[in-house]
């Protein structure tokens, strides 16, 4: 099964997959060795009637509500296009900052209309793969060859309008999803080019197998780590080491850029004054996540060039600092017992932001495929037992923002309730934001009208 990479980028109404909906698609197919295969994909997705989107959002991406709604497609029609033309066998799913952002709003689409949110990253020889450690570990370890952008405060960033800027690379139109994708394609190139060694290790390390051969708890070895919550003074990264299991089988990893003894001093003082903060130890210990394409690698890769420089650590202090780590084992089964206890998702305001609250069986499975197979004249009889009380609750949602004429008058009763109350809880944010925006001197003076309207046909005659 021929592998081949599809790069896509979305752009949302606001920052939380299980409030807020994707209003923009857009991508690239290219093989593997990045050369386009086809032509770019660009894709709106309607704005469902339920919905506020963030203002601050809009005013970045300039794509309205209204527009989604002249040329976009419903959710329906989205998801079964890019079941069967974009996430074929054999596709890793690949983005900047895709699996904590772009892969989230996906699968809680997915969710919402009756998919396996999960399938389409691993079925049939499918994966994905993130660029943004990527980029972070080739900047604290191999930098030669690639400018890197500095803030004008002369911190360093990765934000990817700002690479492309350093290099010389074309992107026109950052924040919008298609014109990110092409910037993002020409940034993989080139630390394919300049650094092509690190560059296929780590895209072998996007297998979580390779990940927890590397680091586990049976044979547990310091390991260089760059991800978002280390400090950009050490351009991201750190030397870490696994301590104790996780939840879903992952593995909390302790920072040994810090020295336990010293941050049990400290701890023990703060006791005195906020006993609650005094329990944290976030980010100096956390949880790494094997399918998350975490940019991990042996401690050996320090020894080229000035690596440990790059990041601001030295052999020695590692020595120290694991040395007063294994002398704390209790510290382990503490860290352990407050990672089980942790509430890793708020709960759930409804059955469509419930998806992790569990797996569905393989009966409800089948009653899924059934909702997504059903064509309007099926859908307005159709009663879909479920065992998952959340499929069945989603059941009007979906039929009200597919197939609204096939609604009975107690289920219109029912949508309408869900729709306004989700309207409600967003507009006086919604209607501050706006506020807030016709203040500033460059604002959008159509956008503005456009969120004005957009928010007075949602309402009640």
């Amino acid at each position: 099964m021929e592998q081949t990479f599809f790069f896509y980028d979305l752009e949302t109404s606001g920052l939380d997959p299980r409030a807020d909906r994707l209003m923009q698609f857009a991508g690239q197919r290219t093989d593997m060795e990045l050369n386009p295969i086809g032509d770019p994909v660009n894709i709106l997705v309607k704005l469902g009637e339920d919905t506020l989107p963030s203002p601050h959002a809009i005013m970045v991406t300039k794509i309205t509500p209204q527009s989604t709604l002249q040329d976009g497609l419903t959710e329906v029609e989205f998801c079964k296009y890019v079941m069967s033309e974009i996430f074929t066998p054999g596709t890793i799913a690949t983005g900047y900052n895709s699996v904590r952002f772009d892969d989230e709003f996906m699968r809680h689409t997915f969710w919402r209309n009756y998919y396996d949110a999960y399938e389409w990253q691993w079925k049939d020889n499918r994966s994905r793969w993130d660029l943004l450690d990527v980029v972070r570990m080739t900047r604290a370890l191999r930098p030669d060859g690639i400018k890197w952008p500095i803030t004008p405060e002369g911190k360093a960033t990765n934000r990817l309008e700002l690479m492309t800027k350093e290099n010389g690379i074309a992107h026109e139109h950052a924040h919008d999803a298609l014109s990110d994708v092409e910037a993002l394609i020409s940034v993989t190139k080139l630390i394919k080019e300049k650094q092509p060694q690190l560059y296929d290790y780590l895209f072998k390390m996007r297998d979580k197998r390779a990940v927890q051969k590397l680091i586990n708890l049976e044979n547990p070895q310091p390991f260089v780590y760059s991800c978002g919550r280390y400090s950009s003074e050490n351009n991201k990264t750190s030397v870490a080491f696994p301590i104790a299991p996780a939840k879903n089988g992952n593995v909390l990893v302790f920072d040994l850029r810090y020295n336990l003894d010293d941050l049990l001093k400290e701890k023990a003082e703060l006791a005195k004054t906020d006993p609650a903060k005094s329990e944290s130890f976030y980010p100096i210990v956390k949880e790494l996540k094997y399918n998350h394409c975490p940019a991990v690698a042996p401690l050996g890769v320090l020894k080229q060039g000035n690596s440990w420089q790059q990041i601001n650590l030295d052999v020695t202090t590692v020595q120290k600092n694991l040395t007063a780590l294994l002398a704390h084992p209790e510290f382990a089964e503490r860290m352990r017992t407050q990672n089980e206890n942790r509430e890793e998702f708020p709960p759930a305001a409804d059955a469509e932001s419930a998806l992790y609250d569990g797996f569905i069986d393989n009966l409800d499975k089948k009653t899924c495929d059934a909702v997504r197979n059903a064509d309007i004249k099926e859908i307005s009889a159709f009663h879909p037992n479920f065992h998952d009380e959340r499929l069945a609750k989603m059941f009007v949602n979906y039929k009200a923002r597919n197939f609204e004429q096939t609604l009975s008058d107690s289920e219109r009763a029912s949508w309408e309730e869900y729709r306004l109350g989700r309207i409600r809880a967003r507009q006086n944010s919604y209607i501050k934001a706006i506020q807030e925006i016709a203040a500033s001197p460059n604002a959008d003076p159509y956008i503005l009208e456009e969120l004005q309207l957009w928010y007075q046909s949602l309402l009640p005659y």
